[in-house]
């Protein structure tokens, strides 16, 4: 039987490997996240009723920085 702080390292490894940042965009969108800015962003687009354009520009800055192996 594996003891808990094996099992605790080896779900953390799992998880940091699961999210491991693909380019800046990622990077950026964990930061935001992390300091509430995101949620900020979220309530002020749903107020309005309009998307934020996270998710593209997410995705633009994770095609025009990507981190390389």
């Amino acid at each position: 039987m594996q003891s808990l702080y094996g099992a605790i390292a080896n779900y953390k490894l799992y998880y940091m490997e699961k999210n491991k940042s693909k380019g800046l965009g990622d990077t950026v969108a964990k930061i935001t996240k992390a300091t509430g800015i995101k949620k900020v962003v979220d309530t002020v687009a749903k107020t309005v009723k309009k998307d934020c354009g996270c998710g593209k520009r997410q995705n633009t800055l994770n095609r025009l920085f990507p981190y390389s192996n």
